[in-house]
């Protein structure tokens, strides 16, 4: 697909002169990994908040909104890591060589994820979700660094339209076109030709949520990001940021609420309505972090989700690490008060994993320790 316009041409929008950091961002990557750690790292199964739990098919929740809301945070940094790279002149071959270096250590360390404790390469998961944000990084980085806005825009809109009709038009052999159910879609059939046997063992190992495929609209969910980025180095004031993020947050959700009619919202197979749903709200609620503490200067209440923001890959692996060492805290069979019925039980492991979390973090902000991959 070509280009519409060059990277230094395309963009109507001016751009401000550099600024400090935007605090507003890293609260909201603080508060997507904490939402992270309470959602994969649960407790006691049989006592969950219905929130914490992934819709079972159509349809979203709570738990849902977190790693979409991660990858248009991905999509909003790049744009400011770009920028660093023009401030600081470092040319194209070396960008595109630390691009492709990011995207492979992102990928191993999903894999080393994976197959941690037990190690075991012949029945490794190959998706996952830092091997999902490794490509969903590498191809939006391309994109940004070969295309300006308007091309930017139309690859955003190929890609969710031709997942939509790949979903809905082509043909799987034995089901037929359109069928959208568990493990016979055309996401599904692809994963099943090509990584059989090394998908995700809790749907049989017949189909992967972070399959081959459905990545294609989760490279749109980042490309949202991009824009928003995009809107929020151009030299347009504070106000209207805030309400162009809000505006246009807004009318994705209403967009994404009423094309669900014809393709449904669906995490599991991260549907173009998907996309489209939670990029909006990922928008929303970068406005009212932007506004709140940039604008208004709140920042100090929100310092916790700051220290968080800025290690968010180590901080992520190191309570999938936690998780998977720590044995979870089963209380609901010991005590029988409501709040446990009501699944406080499966909040207690989480918490603990938290907490230990932002200790690290802490520790690793005082003594100005932040790893980059």
């Amino acid at each position: 697909m070509s280009c519409l316009a060059s990277n230094r041409t395309a963009a109507s929008l001016d751009i401000a002169p550099k600024k400090e950091r935007l605090s507003s961002l890293d609260a909201f990557r603080g508060l997507t990994i904490s939402l992270m750690i309470l959602v994969n790292c649960r407790g006691d199964d049989g006592a969950i908040f219905s929130s914490l739990e992934h819709a079972a098919w159509n349809g979203w929740t709570f738990a849902d909104t977190v790693f979409p809301s991660f990858l248009f945070i991905v999509g909003v940094s790049l744009v400011f890591s770009f920028a660093e790279r023009e401030e600081d002149r470092i040319s194209q071959k070396a960008f595109e060589l630390r691009i492709i270096r990011r995207t492979v250590i992102l990928f191993v360390l999903g894999l080393l994820l994976n197959s941690f404790p037990s190690f075991q390469l012949s029945n490794i998961r190959i998706p996952g979700v830092l091997q999902r944000i490794a490509v969903c990084y590498f191809f939006a980085s391309l994109i940004v660094l070969k295309c300006g806005l308007r091309g930017r825009i139309a690859w955003l809109i190929t890609l969710l339209a031709s997942y939509w009709v790949m979903m809905r038009f082509v043909p799987v052999p034995g089901i037929g076109s359109g069928v959208l159910e568990p493990g016979q879609n055309f996401a599904a059939w692809v994963d099943s030709r090509f990584l059989d046997g090394y998908m995700w063992p809790y749907y049989d190992g017949k189909w992967d949520p972070e399959g081959i495929v459905s990545t294609i609209p989760a490279i749109a969910t980042t490309l949202f990001g991009v824009l928003t980025g995009q809107w929020l180095r151009s030299s347009a004031s504070e106000r209207r940021k805030t309400a162009g993020m809000l505006c246009f947050g807004v009318l994705l959700l209403i967009a994404g609420q009423i094309l669900s009619n014809w393709l449904p919202i669906n995490k599991s197979i991260w549907t173009s309505t998907f996309s489209i749903f939670m990029a909006g709200l990922a928008l929303v609620c970068q406005a009212l972090f932007y506004w709140f503490i940039d604008i208004a200067g709140f920042s100090r209440c929100t310092k916790p989700l700051i220290i968080l923001g800025l290690n968010p890959i180590a901080l992520y692996m190191l309570s999938q690490i936690l998780g998977a060492m720590l044995p979870p805290m089963n209380l609901s069979g010991i005590f029988s008060v409501p709040i446990i019925k009501w699944g406080a039980a499966s909040l207690l492991h989480p918490m603990e994993i938290l907490l230990s979390i932002f200790i690290t973090a802490w520790i690793m902000w005082q003594k100005r320790i932040f790893i980059r991959v």
